[in-house]
């Protein structure tokens, strides 16, 4: 989990002042993990810490603290004795309010640190943490630590590219654009093709020749080939087997890879390059919705970016730095 600058500035765009709350600490079994946030403005809310009862009071309290004009509280919450709920466990909420003026001090952190309590001096443990940010490139864990509070800042390092703005396209781009670390190039061959509104993290390319446009795509990109055209399809993974990539994926029955296997071969690519394209992607055995496929492909693609993060040591970072201090209520 991670603090996603983006969708914070979108959302205070729309709405105005928004409360982010986000679980700061954990003790037994609770709903979500630490770092899991949502943030809430006084006609709505996005995102989820989970729980039931305890999203439902948070985002209550929240609200409350947004009319308050206090700039953000902390509190622990035991699960079982306080809300009645099964987990047993405890967890500590961090609440805190944002307007756009209050988003600059983190346009260039990569790791936003910040105390939950009154503190002159950054602690020595959290200094460590954002020395090793600094020093190696490492994202650290969110964590409430000596009074401070650290998450690494939401970069979108994995480049997905979603070739088709149909259906599928659509419901895919659903699926994946919330999540924080990908960074979505959409493209289809007119502008007309793409729905009126895009999410914020979602680049939408308008390509008379998508195949072309495929060679934009950098070396660890997962494509998702999914056009209106058999031709176009045929001609895309052409184009993406030509060159580095991290995984690709095409929507269509068996007997259409037959054909697009033999094709390819006649193209020049061997056995062991064409199967590296996964199709039918997804998994079929979902059912052939477009959400299906959707689910069944982000499924797919976030075991494939797992695999990678954890063979490549996690996913790189940039230096950290701690945000002027903030009072918190408790």
């Amino acid at each position: 989990m991670s603090f996603d600058l983006t969708q914070l500035a979108d959302t205070i765009a729309r709405h105005g002042p928004v409360a982010r709350v986000v679980v700061a600490d954990t003790a037994g079994s609770t709903p979500r993990e630490v770092g899991a946030a949502m943030l809430v403005w006084q006609e709505g809310q996005s995102g989820t810490i989970g729980g039931g009862e305890l999203e439902h009071r948070a985002t209550i309290a929240a609200r409350n603290l947004l009319a308050s004009g206090r700039s953000a509280a902390l509190k622990r919450v035991p699960l079982g004795p306080e809300l009645g709920q099964c987990c047993g466990g405890a967890v500590t909420l961090l609440t805190e309010c944002y307007t756009a003026d209050d988003l600059a001090q983190h346009v260039r952190d990569a790791v936003v640190a910040r105390p939950v309590t009154a503190s002159d001096a950054i602690p020595l443990a959290v200094k460590r943490v954002l020395d090793q940010a600094r020093a190696k490139g490492l994202r650290p864990l969110p964590q409430l630590l000596n009074g401070w509070i650290i998450e690494p800042l939401a970069c979108p390092t994995i480049p997905v590219w979603i070739f088709g703005a149909g259906h599928v396209g659509r419901a895919l781009v659903d699926v994946l654009s919330p999540l924080a670390n990908v960074a979505i190039t959409w493209v289809d061959t007119s502008v007309d093709r793409f729905p009126t509104t895009i999410p914020t993290n979602v680049s939408a390319l308008p390509a008379p020749n998508p195949a072309v446009a495929a060679r934009m795509a950098p070396p660890n990109a997962h494509h998702l080939i999914l056009t209106y055209s058999h031709s176009l399809d045929l001609e895309i993974c052409h184009a993406v087997l030509s060159r580095d990539f991290a995984s690709a994926g095409l929507i269509g029955s068996a007997t259409k890879w037959v054909r697009f296997r033999r094709r390819l071969t006649d193209l020049g690519h061997s056995a062991a390059q064409i199967n590296t394209i996964q199709c039918p992607m997804g998994d079929p055995g979902l059912g052939k919705t477009p959400q299906a496929i959707a689910i069944g492909v982000a499924a797919t693609l976030l075991n494939s970016m797992a695999s990678n993060e954890k063979n490549n040591g996690g996913m790189p970072g940039d230096r950290g730095h701690a945000p002027p201090k903030r009072a918190i209520d408790t």
